[in-house]
């Protein structure tokens, strides 16, 4: 089956809220780039699968999970409350872990290469001593990693430093830490590369950094360490 070209403007925007019940909603946040323009590195049918089905169904369970919360609230109803946290946690989690990680990422022609040496740049080459380095040090992270979940490289606001961390299954970053900004996320859930890479992890985690969006990368960095 041939996949369609989608542009930007075919899909929702962003993080448009809306309402459900009186309640801000969630909605699937736009890509940047056809769900194709990762090729070779993500294939389009993954990027399709993972954008259309896997975070939106995030999205539509999170907003359940929200309006059920509504309701338990208002009914007092304790059990309910505390029953729901799993869900808001786990489906909410998804939501915040995709929509980073779509910015994360960029066309090969955009993508790839390094960080600029004047900010981002300099701070891995001081810490990790290259950014060889550092891939090596994500990938090995991201290939440990027991089932489901996500590695990432954090800026660290309290001790102004870089650190690679590791959330299991959705768990955003901010559950390791306030102090903790994400820079970029890398997926290891089998869903974001199975369907390419069968069980070979190493090899997505290799050619991602292919299709990484260095210029955003820094930008967050440089916003958060003026």
């Amino acid at each position: 089956m041939a996949l369609r070209s989608v542009s930007r403007k075919s899909l929702p925007l962003g993080l448009a809220v809306g309402h459900v019940r009186g309640l801000q909603s969630f909605s699937l946040p736009e890509l940047p780039y056809d769900y194709g323009a990762l090729e070779p590195v993500i294939s389009g049918e993954i990027m399709q699968l993972h954008h259309q089905k896997h975070h939106q169904t995030y999205i539509t369970n999170y907003n359940k999970a929200l309006e059920q919360l509504h309701q338990a609230l208002a009914k007092a109803d304790s059990p309910s409350i505390v029953q729901l946290q799993s869900a808001i946690k786990f489906n909410g989690g998804g939501h915040i872990n995709h929509s980073i990680f779509w910015k994360n990422l960029a066309p090969i022609k955009e993508g790839g290469g390094e960080p600029s040496k004047a900010s981002l740049g300099w701070a891995i080459d001081t810490q990790f001593g290259s950014l060889e380095t550092l891939i090596q040090r994500v990938n090995a992270e991201g290939a440990a990693l027991q089932g489901s979940g996500w590695v990432w490289l954090a800026l660290d606001k309290e001790l102004k430093k870089l650190s690679v961390q590791t959330t299991a299954n959705q768990d955003p970053l901010v559950t390791k830490g306030s102090a903790l900004v994400p820079l970029f996320g890398i997926d290891v859930w089998e869903h974001a590369y199975y369907l390419q890479y069968k069980n070979v992890k190493a090899d997505y985690l290799k050619n991602i950094w292919k299709v990484i969006n260095w210029k955003y990368v820094s930008e967050v960095y440089e916003k958060e360490n003026p």
